[in-house]
């Protein structure tokens, strides 16, 4: 729960309306006629709706043109639904804001970056995929976004903006790489916020003055005055963060660190992604840390994941946000939703600092 100092700052200003001289007579002395003058009517300041607001996040997706999961959509003749279920895409697009990492370049051009293990590219008409999931804004804080160069990486900025989808964490210079991304949503302003610090050996370019790539967070110092800006011109402030250990369950003790770092520059909810598997979750001051949403349509291996959903109801003045664990598996090149949650929520309780998981997927605070 937040409260702006600005709501202080407009009911001072109502009050000064209706209190102020500005040559007005006391009461009860002649007005222009000789008669009392007319009392004052004093107006009710107009109550601020109460918005409710989800949010929906998805973690890592590749759509790699050569990779297992694009090959397994081919052989179903190109329905997504036949991969991705159904219930899943329907409450992607239901909700007022979806956000999903885009670990991979949408180009036809470049070459692999030299020395890497693993380079992803996808065609750019693949980004009618991110349509049909209800995509609204893509993190490229990664390390992928630029593995077929510069050109490439152009091509991918180029092809979400023609798609209508917005980005953040990358750009084409560091001003455009550190810009939030601005929502305003049932009366509320939403804010999505992205940086990376995912590669032991870093080779993903950092943007510069006049130089494309992403921003880093291995010095947090950019990207808490990013944090900072982005809650002082909004309500909600949530911060994307691409961060751990691949294929691990245990933090590295710089997520945790930094994210109270992220918490206390203004963060209401920290969301990361890069470890490919499920990380626990974390509260400090109230405010909830989802470590890493694991893959959500990424590769061949058999893993739980889910599709994260916050709602925020209230006021400007006065909002709260509430989380909960949408339970799914990938398996077999698909994401499907799992009926039963309960092997989610028990790997997530297992592994979380201080959090629960109710039996519809809430998350609560632990003591």
């Amino acid at each position: 729960m937040k409260k702006k100092g600005w709501a202080l700052l407009l009911t001072a200003a109502l009050l000064g309306t209706v209190c102020g001289c500005g040559g007005a007579e006391e009461p009860g002395s002649a007005g222009a006629a000789g008669s009392a003058a007319p009392a004052v009517q004093q107006e009710e300041p107009p109550a601020e709706e109460t918005a409710e607001i989800t949010l929906a996040f998805a973690g890592d997706v590749n759509l790699d043109d050569s990779w297992c999961v694009m090959q397994h959509l081919r052989s179903q003749g190109g329905d997504l639904s036949a991969c991705i279920d159904p219930a899943l895409i329907q409450r992607m697009n239901a909700a007022d804001l979806c956000c999903v990492n885009n670990e991979f370049a949408f180009s036809d051009r470049g070459a692999p970056m030299t020395g890497k293990a693993y380079t992803f590219r996808s065609r750019p008409e693949n980004v009618s995929i991110w349509n049909t999931l209800g995509v609204d804004v893509a993190t490229l804080a990664n390390n992928h976004v630029f593995d077929y160069g510069g050109e490439a990486f152009s091509d991918t900025l180029d092809t979400l903006q023609n798609a209508g989808i917005d980005w953040v964490g990358a750009g084409r210079n560091l001003e455009e790489a550190m810009t939030p991304a601005y929502y305003e949503l049932d009366g509320l302003t939403v804010a999505i916020v992205n940086a990376t610090r995912a590669e032991k050996n870093v080779m993903t370019p950092e943007a510069g003055a006049d130089s494309p790539g992403v921003l880093r967070c291995y010095d947090t110092e950019r990207f808490e005055q990013v944090i900072a800006q982005a809650e002082q011109k909004a309500d909600v402030v949530v911060c994307c963060v691409h961060w751990g250990t691949e294929y691990s369950y245990t933090l590295e003790e710089v997520q945790r660190s930094t994210a109270r770092t992220y918490i206390d520059a203004g963060a209401d909810v920290i969301v990361g992604t890069h470890s490919h598997c499920l990380q626990g979750i974390e509260y400090y001051k109230g405010v909830p840390v989802f470590y890493s949403l694991g893959n959500f349509w990424f590769n061949e291996k058999e893993l739980e994941t889910c599709l994260l959903e916050l709602t925020v109801t209230g006021s400007r003045a006065d909002w709260e946000l509430s989380a909960a664990v949408v339970p799914a598996l990938q398996s077999g090149y698909e994401t499907r939703l799992l009926a039963e949650g309960k092997p989610v929520y028990d790997l997530l309780e297992s592994i979380s600092v201080n959090a629960g998981i109710r039996p519809d997927g809430t998350v609560y605070q632990t003591e």
